[in-house]
Formats: structure tokens, C-alpha cells, sequence
């Protein structure tokens, strides 16, 4: 019988990749980087063999999608932030199985729901970056899921996790599921943007994040 072991709410800014570079932004992020870290030693000392990556950056308009890959390699540059992720390798192994069975358990609850095996089907940098620090070795698995849909009703959510839970009790996986973002992501506008790349740009997101942490 599988098991969620580990469950977090985890940020995926891109600001921790420049701050990983020479630069006036060096160490900016390093409190962030050291606790997906943290996360990442707590995973491996709880046996966690799967990271279920729910991800805020994969959009889709139709149906809830996973990535059932039996392995996830390439080389990645954001279309969204390019000056900030550039020619970012990965390589990570996938649970289809396991990416199989969601899909099978969200479609037996009403939720059109998929999961694929298509190599050229990339990760999203929701997923992508978090594991750069708490998965930097690869040796845990990791399953994509499309988070961030479109058109959809607030109780296919709750299904969807309903879903995820029943796969993992049926397999035998130990898993930490990852919310990779939050609410704070809404972007100041284009002429703030620079200035605000340390704060959030809505209080209410700001205390909606703050509440939920």
C-alpha cells in the first residue's frame, strides 16, 4: 500500500536561478533555495520514492493533464522569463504507473482528465525548478500535473486531489505532493515589474499566502 508521506506548498520563482549567478542579484534567493533543500533531505529521510508535482505554470484549456514520462530530459528556457532560466538542463526519471492510475481515478470521478506518455511533452519550470534543488541528484521519481486549468469548476480540484490520493493508497509509492505556487502570483505591471521582483504585488494575495503557508 503506497502512502503520502510529505505534503507542502513549495514557490518556484524564477529569481533562484539568477540568484544562483555572479551578478547584483547573487544570493537573493538563497533562503528560498535552501529550503526546497531542506525539503528535499526531509523527503529522502521519510523513503520518498515520487515527488507529485502540482504545477501552476503547466496551463491547459482542456481536461486536467500529467505527464506520465517514463523518464523527462532536455534543456529548458522559459518562454515567459528568459532572462531569468536560460539552456537549464534536467533530467528526471517519471512514475507512469502511478501517473496512469490519477488519471484513471479522476476520469471514475467525472473529471476529464489524461495522462501521457510523449516524449516530447516537456515540464513546465513550476515543476522544472523546485526539483533543481530538491531532486538535484535524480534519483526520486517525479509525476507532472497540469494545474493550472483554464476552464474548470472549483470541485474538479477537490476531485483531482481526491484522485491522487487513491492512486498513491493503491500503488506502492511514498509520495510528497508539492503545491509548486501561490496565490501572489499575479505580476506587477510592466513598468513595475523590475522594482517589484521582491515584493507581491496584491496585498490580499500577499495575506491569502501568508494564511495558507
Amino acid at each position: 500500500m503506497g502512502e503520502i508521506v510529505l505534503a507542502a506548498k513549495i514557490t518556484h520563482v524564477p529569481s533562484m536561478i539568477i540568484s544562483e549567478q555572479p551578478g547584483p542579484h547573487n544570493g537573493c534567493r538563497d533562503a528560498a533555495i535552501n529550503g526546497l533543500k531542506k525539503l528535499g533531505d526531509m523527503a529522502r529521510e521519510l523513503d520518498v520514492d515520487t515527488f507529485v508535482v502540482l504545477d501552476t505554470h503547466w496551463l491547459v484549456n482542456a481536461a486536467f493533464h500529467i505527464n506520465g514520462n517514463r523518464r523527462n530530459e532536455g534543456v529548458y528556457t522559459s518562454h515567459e522569463f528568459p532572462h531569468f532560466i536560460q539552456n537549464l538542463g534536467y533530467d528526471y526519471t517519471g512514475n507512469p504507473e502511478l501517473s496512469h492510475a490519477i488519471a484513471e481515478k479522476a476520469v471514475a470521478r467525472g473529471i476529464n482528465a489524461m495522462s501521457h506518455e510523449v516524449p516530447s511533452l516537456d515540464l513546465e519550470y513550476g515543476t522544472i525548478v523546485p526539483m533543481r534543488y530538491m531532486n538535484e541528484p535524480g534519483d526520486i521519481k517525479v509525476v507532472s500535473v497540469a494545474a493550472w486549468c483554464t476552464r474548470h469548476e472549483l470541485k474538479d480540484s477537490r476531485r483531482i486531489g481526491e484522485a491522487i490520493a487513491e492512486a498513491v493508497k493503491e500503488s506502492d509509492s511514498r509520495v510528497a505532493l508539492l503545491a509548486s505556487g501561490s496565490l501572489s502570483h499575479l505580476i506587477w505591471e510592466n513598468r513595475l515589474v523590475d522594482k517589484g521582483l521582491f515584493t507581491i504585488s496584491s496585498e490580499f494575495n500577499k495575506q491569502m499566502d501568508l494564511r495558507g503557508a
